[in-house]
């Protein structure tokens, strides 16, 4: 990654990291309720059975509420643990399951590890991002974790990123291990992106 790359993202990604920190307790759950609903009907018009989805923080457009309901509809949800190899391992989520705090500081699950191969049996992938362009391009927040995950499935399910609506954008600065999402989910809408035609 050249130096100005890195520099435009870092610059990006503080400026979604403060907006997202100015929102009020009210503007979090009217968005995690809008991602609730917003999920549900995406699971539905894919007819996905199981699902991959990450436990939000406190600053991310809530998913826990998406997760809960599809726990108690039937539905099968892996959920991301952080390995030290950069890859992402996988555990079921439960109702009422235990987290801890990672050492990057995110919320993860405590669970039996199933591998990383385990989100290859899924029918749709829910992922984090910062911001996602109009072209499908995700930028993410440094680690890498999706990226690798994404780009190293040979048959992958669709992929959709939460994000709030002003964080699908115009463009965001690529680079080369940087990897393309089927669409973003938003407190108010689903959008399908040509990244994946």
């Amino acid at each position: 990654m050249t130096d100005s790359l890195d520099q435009a993202k870092r610059a990006l990604r503080a400026e979604l990291r403060e907006r997202r920190q100015q929102l009020s307790d009210a503007q979090r759950e009217s968005a995690a309720e809008g991602i609730r609903v917003q999920l549900e009907a995406l699971v539905d018009a894919l007819g996905a059975r199981s699902v991959s989805c990450f436990l939000s923080s406190p600053t991310e457009p809530g998913t826990r509420s998406f997760i809960n309901a599809a726990i108690e509809q039937g539905l099968r949800v892996l959920l991301p643990v952080m390995r030290e190899d950069g890859l992402l391992d996988w555990t079921v989520a439960s109702p009422g399951g235990q987290e801890v705090q990672s050492a990057l500081g995110v919320p993860e699950a405590v669970g039996e590890l199933l591998g990383p191969i385990a989100v290859n049996d899924v029918d749709l992938m829910i992922v984090p991002a910062a911001a996602v362009d109009r072209g499908g391009m995700r930028m993410g927040w440094g680690r890498g974790f999706f990226d690798k995950t994404l780009g190293s499935m040979a048959r992958r399910p669709p992929a959709y990123a939460v994000i709030y609506d002003s964080e699908l954008v115009d463009s965001v600065p690529q680079d080369v291990h940087d990897q393309p999402v089927t669409g973003v989910v938003t407190p108010t809408r689903t959008v399908r992106l040509p990244a994946d035609t």
